[in-house]
């Protein structure tokens, strides 16, 4: 089986990264539109700014809100990417790590459908880790260190991908992926 493309869809909620800055961080998130609702339509619709908050009371608090990630992966473990990579993609927010603020500027997003509820899945835990290694090849200052959880990079402010996603098992799967086979846009 030859190289997998991931389905590419461009967000809008992205920028250009500081001159000079170096990519060395992956920040894991969860997510699910509305709570509970693991299906990626929404999801879709809100970083490609067309999600219509009429739809569910829940979208209301997200009219105007303006935010994407690099990469969702879904509960089967299928990855879209929403962003390319070299871009910034508005994931962290407020945010710091080991003492640098702005972790959007020199951070990969990474967006797992899930919430803090429901495991995560045996195709999530293998394709995120997937995607990571992939990722540390083509960036290599990003070590199994420096892949945190949105909650390391906004604690307090944020809970994801929270106490559901097995930190253990994400790097064991790391630590046992060969097949580099995705191909993402950098």
């Amino acid at each position: 089986m030859g190289v997998r493309e991931i389905r590419f869809l461009l967000s809008p909620h992205c920028d250009a990264r500081p001159d000079g800055m170096d990519i060395d961080l992956i920040v894991l998130h969860a997510i699910s539109l509305p709570p509970g609702d693991f299906g990626p339509g929404f999801i879709e619709d809100f970083f490609l700014d067309n999600l219509d908050t009429t739809v569910n009371p829940y979208f209301t608090d997200l009219k105007g809100v303006r935010v994407s990630a690099h990469f969702v992966v879904d509960r089967k473990g299928n990855i879209t990417q929403f962003v390319d990579v070299q871009q910034r993609a508005w994931h962290a927010g407020e945010s710091s790590w080991q003492g640098k603020d702005r972790c959007n500027d020199y951070a990969i997003g990474i967006e797992m459908i899930g919430d803090e509820q429901q495991p995560f899945t045996k195709a999530q835990y293998r394709e995120t880790a997937r995607l990571c290694r992939v990722l540390m090849q083509s960036y290599p200052a990003i070590t199994p260190g420096r892949i945190v959880g949105h909650q390391d990079v906004a604690p307090g402010r944020k809970w994801d991908p929270g106490s559901q996603w097995d930190w253990a098992r994400f790097h064991r799967s790391l630590s046992h992926i060969r097949k580099l086979d995705l191909q993402v846009r950098l």
